[in-house]
C-alpha cells in the first residue's frame, strides 16, 4: 500500500514510518522540520521518500498527485499546549487549515483513507474514570479544541465525499525520539535532566496520574488501522495511571542515577487523574499495548543515553 505520513520525521510519525516500511508498504513523508515540531532529519527512514514542505502549503496537492497515496497517517501538527495558549491563531492555522489542506488534496487525488492523530486533550477534565470514547469532549486548551475540530471535519468529509477515516485519541505517548517540547514531553525532559545532572521539576505534589503509552504500541495501532476500523474512534493508552513521582523513580532507576527534585506549585489546568478505557481498541481493532512501563523506560533511557554520548563526542 502507498502510505503518506505527515510529520513523518517527528516523534510518533517516524515510528509509524519505520513500522510501515518494515511491513513492506511504500511510504512517503511530508515534514517541514519546524524547530518546535520535533521533526529531525536523523529520524527519517532512508526507504521513505521525503517531501519537505508545510502541510498548509498548496504544494501538498502536488505531492498527492505525484505519490498517489492510498492512505494518509496525519501526524503533522502544532502539538504544544503552551504554544497553543500563547498563540491560538497559529495553533488553529496549522491544526485546522493544515488538516483541511491535506484532506482536500486527499479527496482530489482519490486517497481512500486518513488516520488522524487526535488527543486526550479533547476530553478536558474527566467527568468519570476510566475515560471511554463516549466521554464528553470539553477541551481546556486551544490545542485540544483544534484536535476536536479536526475530528468533526473528518466526519463531515466522510459524509460529503466518502473519505474514510480512523481517529486515535492518544494518551501520553513516550519513547525514543520524543521531543521534550511536545504535548507529553515529561519523560524526555526527565531523561535529559537526569543525564545532565540537573534537578527535575515536579509540579503539585507529584501524585497526579496520567496514562503513558509507548510509541511502538502507538505505531502498531496506526498500521493496524490501514485496513480496518473505518469511521471509528479509539483511545490509545494502557488503562493504567502512573504518577509523576513514579515516573521520576522509574526513569532514575533505568538510567542508574538520580538528581534532586525541585518542587513547584500546581499549574493552571492540570488534571489530577486521566486514565483511558481501551476496551474498544481491543475488541474492534485487535490492538492492545504490549510494552509495560519498565520496558518502555529502559528503551527510552538507552536512546537518550546514546544521544547524550553522541552529543558529548561531537562537541569534544
Amino acid at each position: 500500500m502507498r502510505i503518506l505520513v505527515t510529520g513523518g520525521a517527528g516523534f510518533i510519525g517516524s515510528h509509524i514510518v519505520d513500522l510501515a516500511v518494515s511491513a513492506g508498504h511504500d511510504v512517503a513523508v511530508i515534514d517541514n522540520f519546524w524547530q518546535h515540531g520535533g521533526g529531525r532529519r536523523a529520524n527519517l527512514n532512508p526507504k521513505a521518500k521525503l517531501y519537505e514542505l508545510d502541510i498548509r502549503d498548496v504544494a501538498a496537492r502536488d505531492v498527492f498527485a505525484e505519490f498517489k497515496p492510498e492512505a494518509v497517517s496525519h501526524h503533522a501538527a502544532q502539538h504544544s499546549v503552551a504554544i497553543s495558549t500563547r498563540d491560538p491563531l497559529y495553533d488553529a492555522d496549522v491544526n485546522v487549515r493544515g488538516l483541511l489542506n491535506i484532506i482536500e488534496a486527499a479527496v482530489q487525488s482519490g486517497t481512500r483513507k486518513i488516520i488522524f492523530a487526535s488527543s486526550a486533550a479533547t476530553y478536558g477534565t474527566p467527568q468519570y474514570l476510566p475515560i471511554d470514547e463516549k466521554h464528553p469532549q470539553l477541551p481546556l486548551s486551544p490545542y485540544g479544541v483544534t484536535k476536536m475540530v479536526g475530528e468533526h471535519y473528518l466526519r463531515y468529509y466522510a459524509a460529503a465525499s466518502g473519505l474514510r477515516s480512523t481517529v486515535f485519541r492518544y494518551g501520553n505517548v513516550y519513547g525514543p525520539r520524543q521531543d521534550p517540547n511536545g504535548e507529553a514531553g515529561v519523560i524526555a525532559i526527565f531523561c535529559g535532566n537526569i543525564l545532565g545532572g540537573e534537578p527535575v521539576r515536579i509540579d503539585w505534589d507529584g501524585e497526579q496520574t496520567k496514562d503513558y503509552v509507548f510509541v511502538g504500541d502507538v505505531a502498531r495501532a496506526n498500521v493496524l488501522a490501514l485496513d480496518a476500523a473505518d469511521g471509528e474512534t479509539f483511545n490509545v493508552g494502557t488503562g493504567i495511571g502512573t504518577s509523576v513521582n513514579a515516573l521520576h523513580r522509574g526513569i532514575a532507576d533505568s538510567i542508574g542515577r538520580d538528581v534532586p527534585v525541585a518542587r513547584a506549585p500546581k499549574r493552571a489546568g492540570d488534571v489530577r487523574t486521566c486514565v483511558f478505557a481501551i476496551d474498544k481498541a481491543r475488541s474492534v481493532l485487535g490492538w492492545r499495548p504490549q510494552t509495560d512501563l519498565a520496558q518502555g523506560f529502559a528503551t527510552t533511557a538507552r536512546f537518550f543515553q546514546a544521544s547524550s554520548t553522541a552529543s558529548t563526542a561531537q562537541s569534544s
